[in-house]
């Protein structure tokens, strides 16, 4: 079957980004350990400006786990329609706030470390710029058994699970026990009814709605059925959400009701409960995120990793690229060989630690020290292995940067 005239303008487009990456590497005068890790910024501020856009003036809170980069996490924050952080861990929170990141930061994930709660309870400073995450009295117990006589009040936000419930099933990320509205409220409750507590907000991350592509081209059935569960619980998720805001706030004058994700800002914006979304994989686009009928795809995260052999005609060997995303095993979590286009993985060894053959008619106009370039599966994990990002404008790299790694941490 002869390519589309979409799918031959994606031929053209990854083999002009090929170029203009390689470029940009050669601009530095200087080889550049392997493997580089780049973010293009003419896509990181264009897909910014589209999630402000999707979210119809309600301000998006950045999910740092998807980028764990902090210049990036600025970079975000600067742009209009930007606001406050959505944290992964405590001691990243305690960080972010204490390197002068942010004011505004929600822990997204209830924390049983000790440690960092010390650290927060002796602050006032951290304790007035930081919301923990509940969805247990279990959580609380945690923290009043580091808590000092003249500690501070911790600021506190319920997670609420927003599944979707069909058909006797539940439908959606299992995180929150939080399901029913009377321990919903038995546990707001509990947290005023403690000293040295604050209720402020809630969240409910849709997750089978943000988190899942619904216009995947080989699965045109599967995407259809999900396109439908996403409008089903969307639907259901309304009505809970405003029947638990209006008893919530017969306990607590809630400052935030944060919801949604990048694939689900629209959505989730067009609830009047919520106050902030929630977003962060929408900056930088990962193949996860590729196949969206709510947004277009603008990838801005690419992996260079050198070409170290010529096996055989029609393959060459790269080093490294077993970046593996997080997740249910499966070909979709691997990295994809992007630029030059028409590179593929082989079945039988996809993305390796140390090499990574690939297979496919440019492999043959490839040489020895040549970078092919690859898109990751999920948005923040590869900085885990990155010491150091380059930022793309253009056609050059304009800055380099470090990643949480680079800055001798890891949360």
């Amino acid at each position: 079957m002869a390519p589309s005239r979409t799918q031959q303008r994606s031929v053209v487009d990854r083999n002009l980004l090929w170029s203009r990456l390689n470029l940009a590497v050669a601009k530095q005068g200087v080889p550049l350990p392997t493997p580089v890790f780049v973010v293009d910024l003419d896509a990181f501020d264009a897909n910014a400006d589209d999630l402000a856009r999707r979210a119809g003036g309600l301000p998006i809170r950045v999910a740092s786990k998807s980028l764990r980069i902090p210049a990036l996490i600025e970079r975000a924050l600067a742009h209009d329609g930007f606001r406050g952080v959505l944290a992964f861990t405590l001691r990243e929170a305690l960080w972010l706030h204490r390197h002068g990141i942010s004011d505004d930061i929600v822990v997204a994930y209830p924390t049983v470390d000790r440690g960092a709660l010390a650290d927060l309870v002796t602050s006032p400073e951290a304790a007035a710029a930081i919301t923990i995450m509940v969805d247990s009295t279990a959580h609380l117990d945690v923290v009043d058994g580091v808590r000092l006589p003249t500690g501070v009040d911790v600021r506190v936000a319920l997670d609420i699970d927003a599944g979707l419930r069909f058909g006797g099933q539940h439908i959606g990320p299992k995180r929150s026990p939080l399901q029913d509205a009377a321990a919903i409220v038995a546990l707001a409750r509990e947290v005023t009814r403690r000293d040295g507590f604050r209720l402020v907000g809630a969240m409910t991350y849709e997750g089978q709605v943000a988190g899942l592509q619904d216009t995947v081209p080989t699965a045109r059935t599967r995407s259809l059925v999900l396109r439908r569960l996403k409008t089903l619980s969307m639907s259901q998720l309304a009505v809970r959400r405003r029947e638990l805001d209006e008893a919530l706030r017969q306990v607590a004058d809630l400052e935030f009701w944060n919801g949604g994700g990048s694939g689900s800002v629209e959505a989730t914006a067009a609830d009047p409960v919520v106050t902030e979304i929630a977003a962060g994989s929408g900056l930088l686009v990962p193949t996860l995120f590729d196949h969206y009928a709510s947004f277009e795809p603008r990838p801005a995260s690419y992996l260079g990793l050198p070409v170290v052999r010529r096996p055989a005609p029609g393959m060459v060997t790269v080093h490294g690229g077993g970046i593996v995303a997080s997740g249910q095993a499966g070909a979709d979590r691997l990295p994809t060989p992007w630029a030059p286009a028409g590179l593929r993985l082989t079945p039988l060894e996809g993305a390796g630690e140390v090499q990574t053959p690939l297979t496919g008619q440019p492999a043959d106009l490839l040489e020895v020290g040549d970078l092919v370039w690859f898109r990751p599966a999920k948005s923040g994990e590869p900085f885990e292995h990155a010491v150091n990002v380059h930022l793309l404008a253009g056609g050059e790299f304009v800055d380099t940067v470090p990643s949480y790694r680079g800055c001798g941490q890891a949360f």
